[in-house]
């Protein structure tokens, strides 16, 4: 099938933008244009809102059971048509298509275990301090959602955040990246295909800021959900709290990757190589700075090297690629001007350090030495293929180090050493660590940061609880 959709779709139609108003859309492989896509603005996106408003009455009184059953159908939808979307999902954001064919099956793994969870939202009797009296607490939907979903996982964010807002009842209004519209506009087609009621689910592309201020200005939207960098969540979230709408913040990291001296190196080396260039660096959990202890630090990195020369660079409809392009030249500017400030603080390239002859947006994967504090890369997500390293001494001094960042999305510990894995997991401030592993997004458990990264947890029984209400019902039942 034809995922391909260049057409918003809002109340269960496909429109385009006021004044046929659209943008181009490339492939970032080959810089070539694919396709346009909707440039809608503050009226498309009222019209959305409005729709979903007017779906949520009857969509929150259908039963768990019920809601449970549309999900599943997408599910199933997406599995069938995994090929399709992987393929759609290559060609608009150039991630290579073993990682696409994952990035579809757990955006299928979500909607599932929210279709799942749906029947399994529980209320409360509290023992009542009155005789007289029964105290009761039930959960209901927010209402209209809001979602604001990125580039680097245009399917995949989606299907968090459709997934829950659904299961709980609620209806939903998206608008994906305008880099990656058409895997985002397929979520209309799979809700159209799924026979989910008009209004429930609409998605629409366009002007971030025009619909971005409709989204958290509007009376009809309940609760905003944003996935991005930290600069622009914090500004929708006092937007919206302007008129107190909830918020999930899914926000920047700036994750550290520790590998002591009695662990497991052949582990800790894959774990580097799946944390670091997954998506050619381009996630927000992927490894930003690598400590390691003195005493293995120039084996490490030695060894570290030779891996990274074995990467493939290339398109993403390669099977052999491993590491794809940048999403746009303003990506491979920010990666130069990284690699430069850490070469005048200090640093050594041993690897890379370029960009790659294929030309484009394609960049080396790049490893460097006698990394420091004062380097931006440290400091600030590079969102590339660029892993700098720096050597440490004790434990303390490496707690110290990671921790030194407004961001606090994910960390990644290697040891041995049994206490040390749990001393190391409760003194790193991050929403979630990862020790002797390195891919730790699954379905079932809770995704989210503490201080700069956001609020909020997506995925997981807990993936509910942003999309539901608590009410408390004192109910007056007389005396005998």
């Amino acid at each position: 099938m034809n995922y391909q959709r260049e057409s918003n779709y809002i109340d269960g139609q496909w429109t385009g933008a006021d004044e046929d108003r659209t943008i181009d859309v490339h492939d970032p492989a080959s810089g070539e244009k694919i396709g346009v896509a909707p440039w809608s603005g503050s009226k498309e996106a009222t019209q959305a809102v409005t729709a979903a408003r007017r779906a949520f009455p009857s969509w929150s009184a259908t039963t768990a059971a019920e809601r449970a059953t549309f999900l599943l159908r997408i599910a199933n939808r997406i599995r069938q048509d995994e090929a399709a979307l992987a393929q759609l999902l290559v060609r608009e954001q150039g991630k290579p298509i073993a990682e696409s064919r994952s990035e579809i099956r757990i955006g299928a793994d979500y909607i599932q275990w929210f279709a799942e969870e749906a029947r399994r939202v529980y209320g409360d009797i509290i023992p009542s301090p009155w005789q007289d009296r029964q105290i009761l607490v039930t959960r209901e939907p927010v209402g209209v959602v809001a979602a604001i979903t990125p580039w680097n996982f245009p399917f995949s964010m989606i299907a968090r955040k459709l997934g829950a807002a659904l299961a709980a009842g609620c209806t939903l209004v998206v608008k994906p990246s305008e880099w990656t519209p058409y895997c985002g506009l397929a979520w209309g087609i799979l809700a159209e295909a799924a026979a989910i009621p008009s209004g429930v689910v609409n998605v629409l592309t366009g002007d971030p800021i025009a619909i971005g201020l409709v989204f958290t200005q509007s009376p009809e939207v309940n609760k905003v959900t944003f996935t991005g960098s930290t600069k622009v969540g914090r500004l929708l979230a006092e937007r919206a709290a302007a008129s107190s709408k909830r918020c999930t913040m899914e926000l920047g990291g700036n994750a550290p990757f520790i590998v002591f001296d009695d662990a497991d190196l052949d582990a800790s080396l894959e774990g580097a190589i799946a944390s670091k260039f997954r998506n050619s660096g381009q996630t927000c959990i992927c490894t930003n700075r690598f400590y390691l202890q003195r005493s293995i630090y120039s084996t490490w990195l030695e060894r570290f090297a030779q891996k990274m020369k074995g990467l493939t660079v290339g398109s993403g409809l390669d099977e052999e690629s491993r590491i794809g392009p940048l999403i746009n030249p303003a990506a491979v500017s920010k990666v130069e001007e990284h690699i430069a400030d850490a070469i005048l603080h200090g640093g050594r390239i041993l690897v890379g350090g370029q960009r790659h002859p294929r030309g484009g947006c394609f960049f080396e994967p790049t490893l460097i030495a006698d990394g420091n504090g004062s380097m931006r890369a440290t400091k600030e997500e590079t969102f590339g293929p660029v892993a700098i390293c720096i050597p440490f001494d004790t434990e303390e001094e490496v707690i110290g180090l990671a921790n030194d960042t407004d961001s606090g999305l994910a960390a990644y510990c290697y040891t041995a050493d049994l206490g040390r894995a749990f001393r190391v997991s409760k003194a790193l401030q991050f929403g979630m660590v990862g020790i002797n592993s390195a891919l730790i997004t699954t379905e079932v458990a809770p995704f989210g940061g503490i201080k700069g990264s956001g609020v909020g947890r997506e995925g997981s029984k807990y993936g509910l609880d942003d999309y539901l209400n608590l009410k408390y019902i004192s109910l007056g039942i007389g005396r005998a």
